[in-house]
Order: structure tokens, then sequence, then C-alpha cells
């Protein structure tokens, strides 16, 4: 078995790799946590594909790569589906998803997309805008601005999800 660190690097490689080749964040860090921790499940992954870009490319909502990550804390300590047709609450979530959360915004300033962007390039692309797009492209987005968001929120995402499986 791999070690602790050995996973981390294998994690941020692969989102790294996934969100330069493929893009939509959500999916790359999903997909690297999937394959190298077997968290979440391939029909998770298709799910999150609207999530990218601050939601539907929009930018305006959060980095897709921290609902990646967020989506796979809670499939690891969030409540099931009986519980929550039950009424039952599994809090322990907020307590792992907080930190995560923490850590995004500690590196990048903000939660959102396009405040996200602002940091890594200084400003930030209406992704849905043709010319913008390609501005955005031009910039590095998938060469190594976005594939590093994707990268750290993916090791991060691991390193909490590590420290509950050792628990």
């Amino acid at each position: 078995m791999d070690s602790d660190d050995e996973i981390l690097k294998k994690v941020y490689k692969l989102a790294f790799k996934y969100e330069s080749e493929r893009g939509s964040c959500s999916q790359c860090v999903l997909a690297a946590l999937h394959e190298t921790l077997n968290i979440g499940d391939p029909k998770t992954i298709q799910a999150s594909q609207g999530l990218a870009g601050g939601t539907s490319l929009s930018t305006e909502g959060t980095c897709g790569a921290l609902i990646g990550g967020i989506l796979a804390i809670g499939s690891v300590k969030g409540r099931t589906y009986d519980e929550f047709s039950e009424g039952k609450s599994k809090s322990l979530v907020y307590k792992y998803t907080q930190v995560l959360y923490n850590k995004f915004v500690e590196e990048y300033g903000s939660c959102l997309c396009k405040n996200v962007q602002k940091k890594i390039f200084g400003r930030s692309y209406k992704l849905l805008d043709k010319n913008e797009y390609e501005e955005f492209e031009k910039a590095g987005a998938h060469i190594d601005k976005c594939p590093s968001v994707s990268g750290n929120t993916a090791k991060w995402t691991a390193e909490i999800i590590l420290k509950i499986m050792s628990k």
C-alpha cells in the first residue's frame, strides 16, 4: 500500500492532469479521489459536471474544484439516504468540509470561481463568452492555473479523508 505522501502526490498529479487535459474542475477532483482512494462513484462524477466554472461556467458560484472536494468528503462522512429519510443528522460532515473550505479560502482568498480567477490570473473571465474563453485559455487556464487549483483541492481533500479513515 502507498504511504500517505505517495497518495497525496498521486491525487494531486491526477487532478492536475485531468484538469489540463479534460477540464471540469469538479469532475477532475472527484475522479482523482475516486481512482486514488476509491471515494465516490462514477454517477457522482457524472452529476458534478454542471458545477464546474463556478456553477454552469457562470463563475458566479463556488469553485467547482472545492465543490468536488466537499462532495467527496460528504460521500465519506455525510448522512446516508436512510438517515436523511429518518430525519437524523450526521453533523460531523461540516467539521471536515469546513477544514477544506477554510484551507481553500486561505489559499485563494475566496470560494467564488471569479475571485479565484482574479487571484491566479489577475482578472476574471466570462467563460460562456467565446472571446473571453479564448483569452482565458491563452492565459494558461488549462496549462497550469486551473490544474493547480484542482490538484491542490484534491490533495487537501485526500488529507482530510485519510485522517477520517485513520480514526
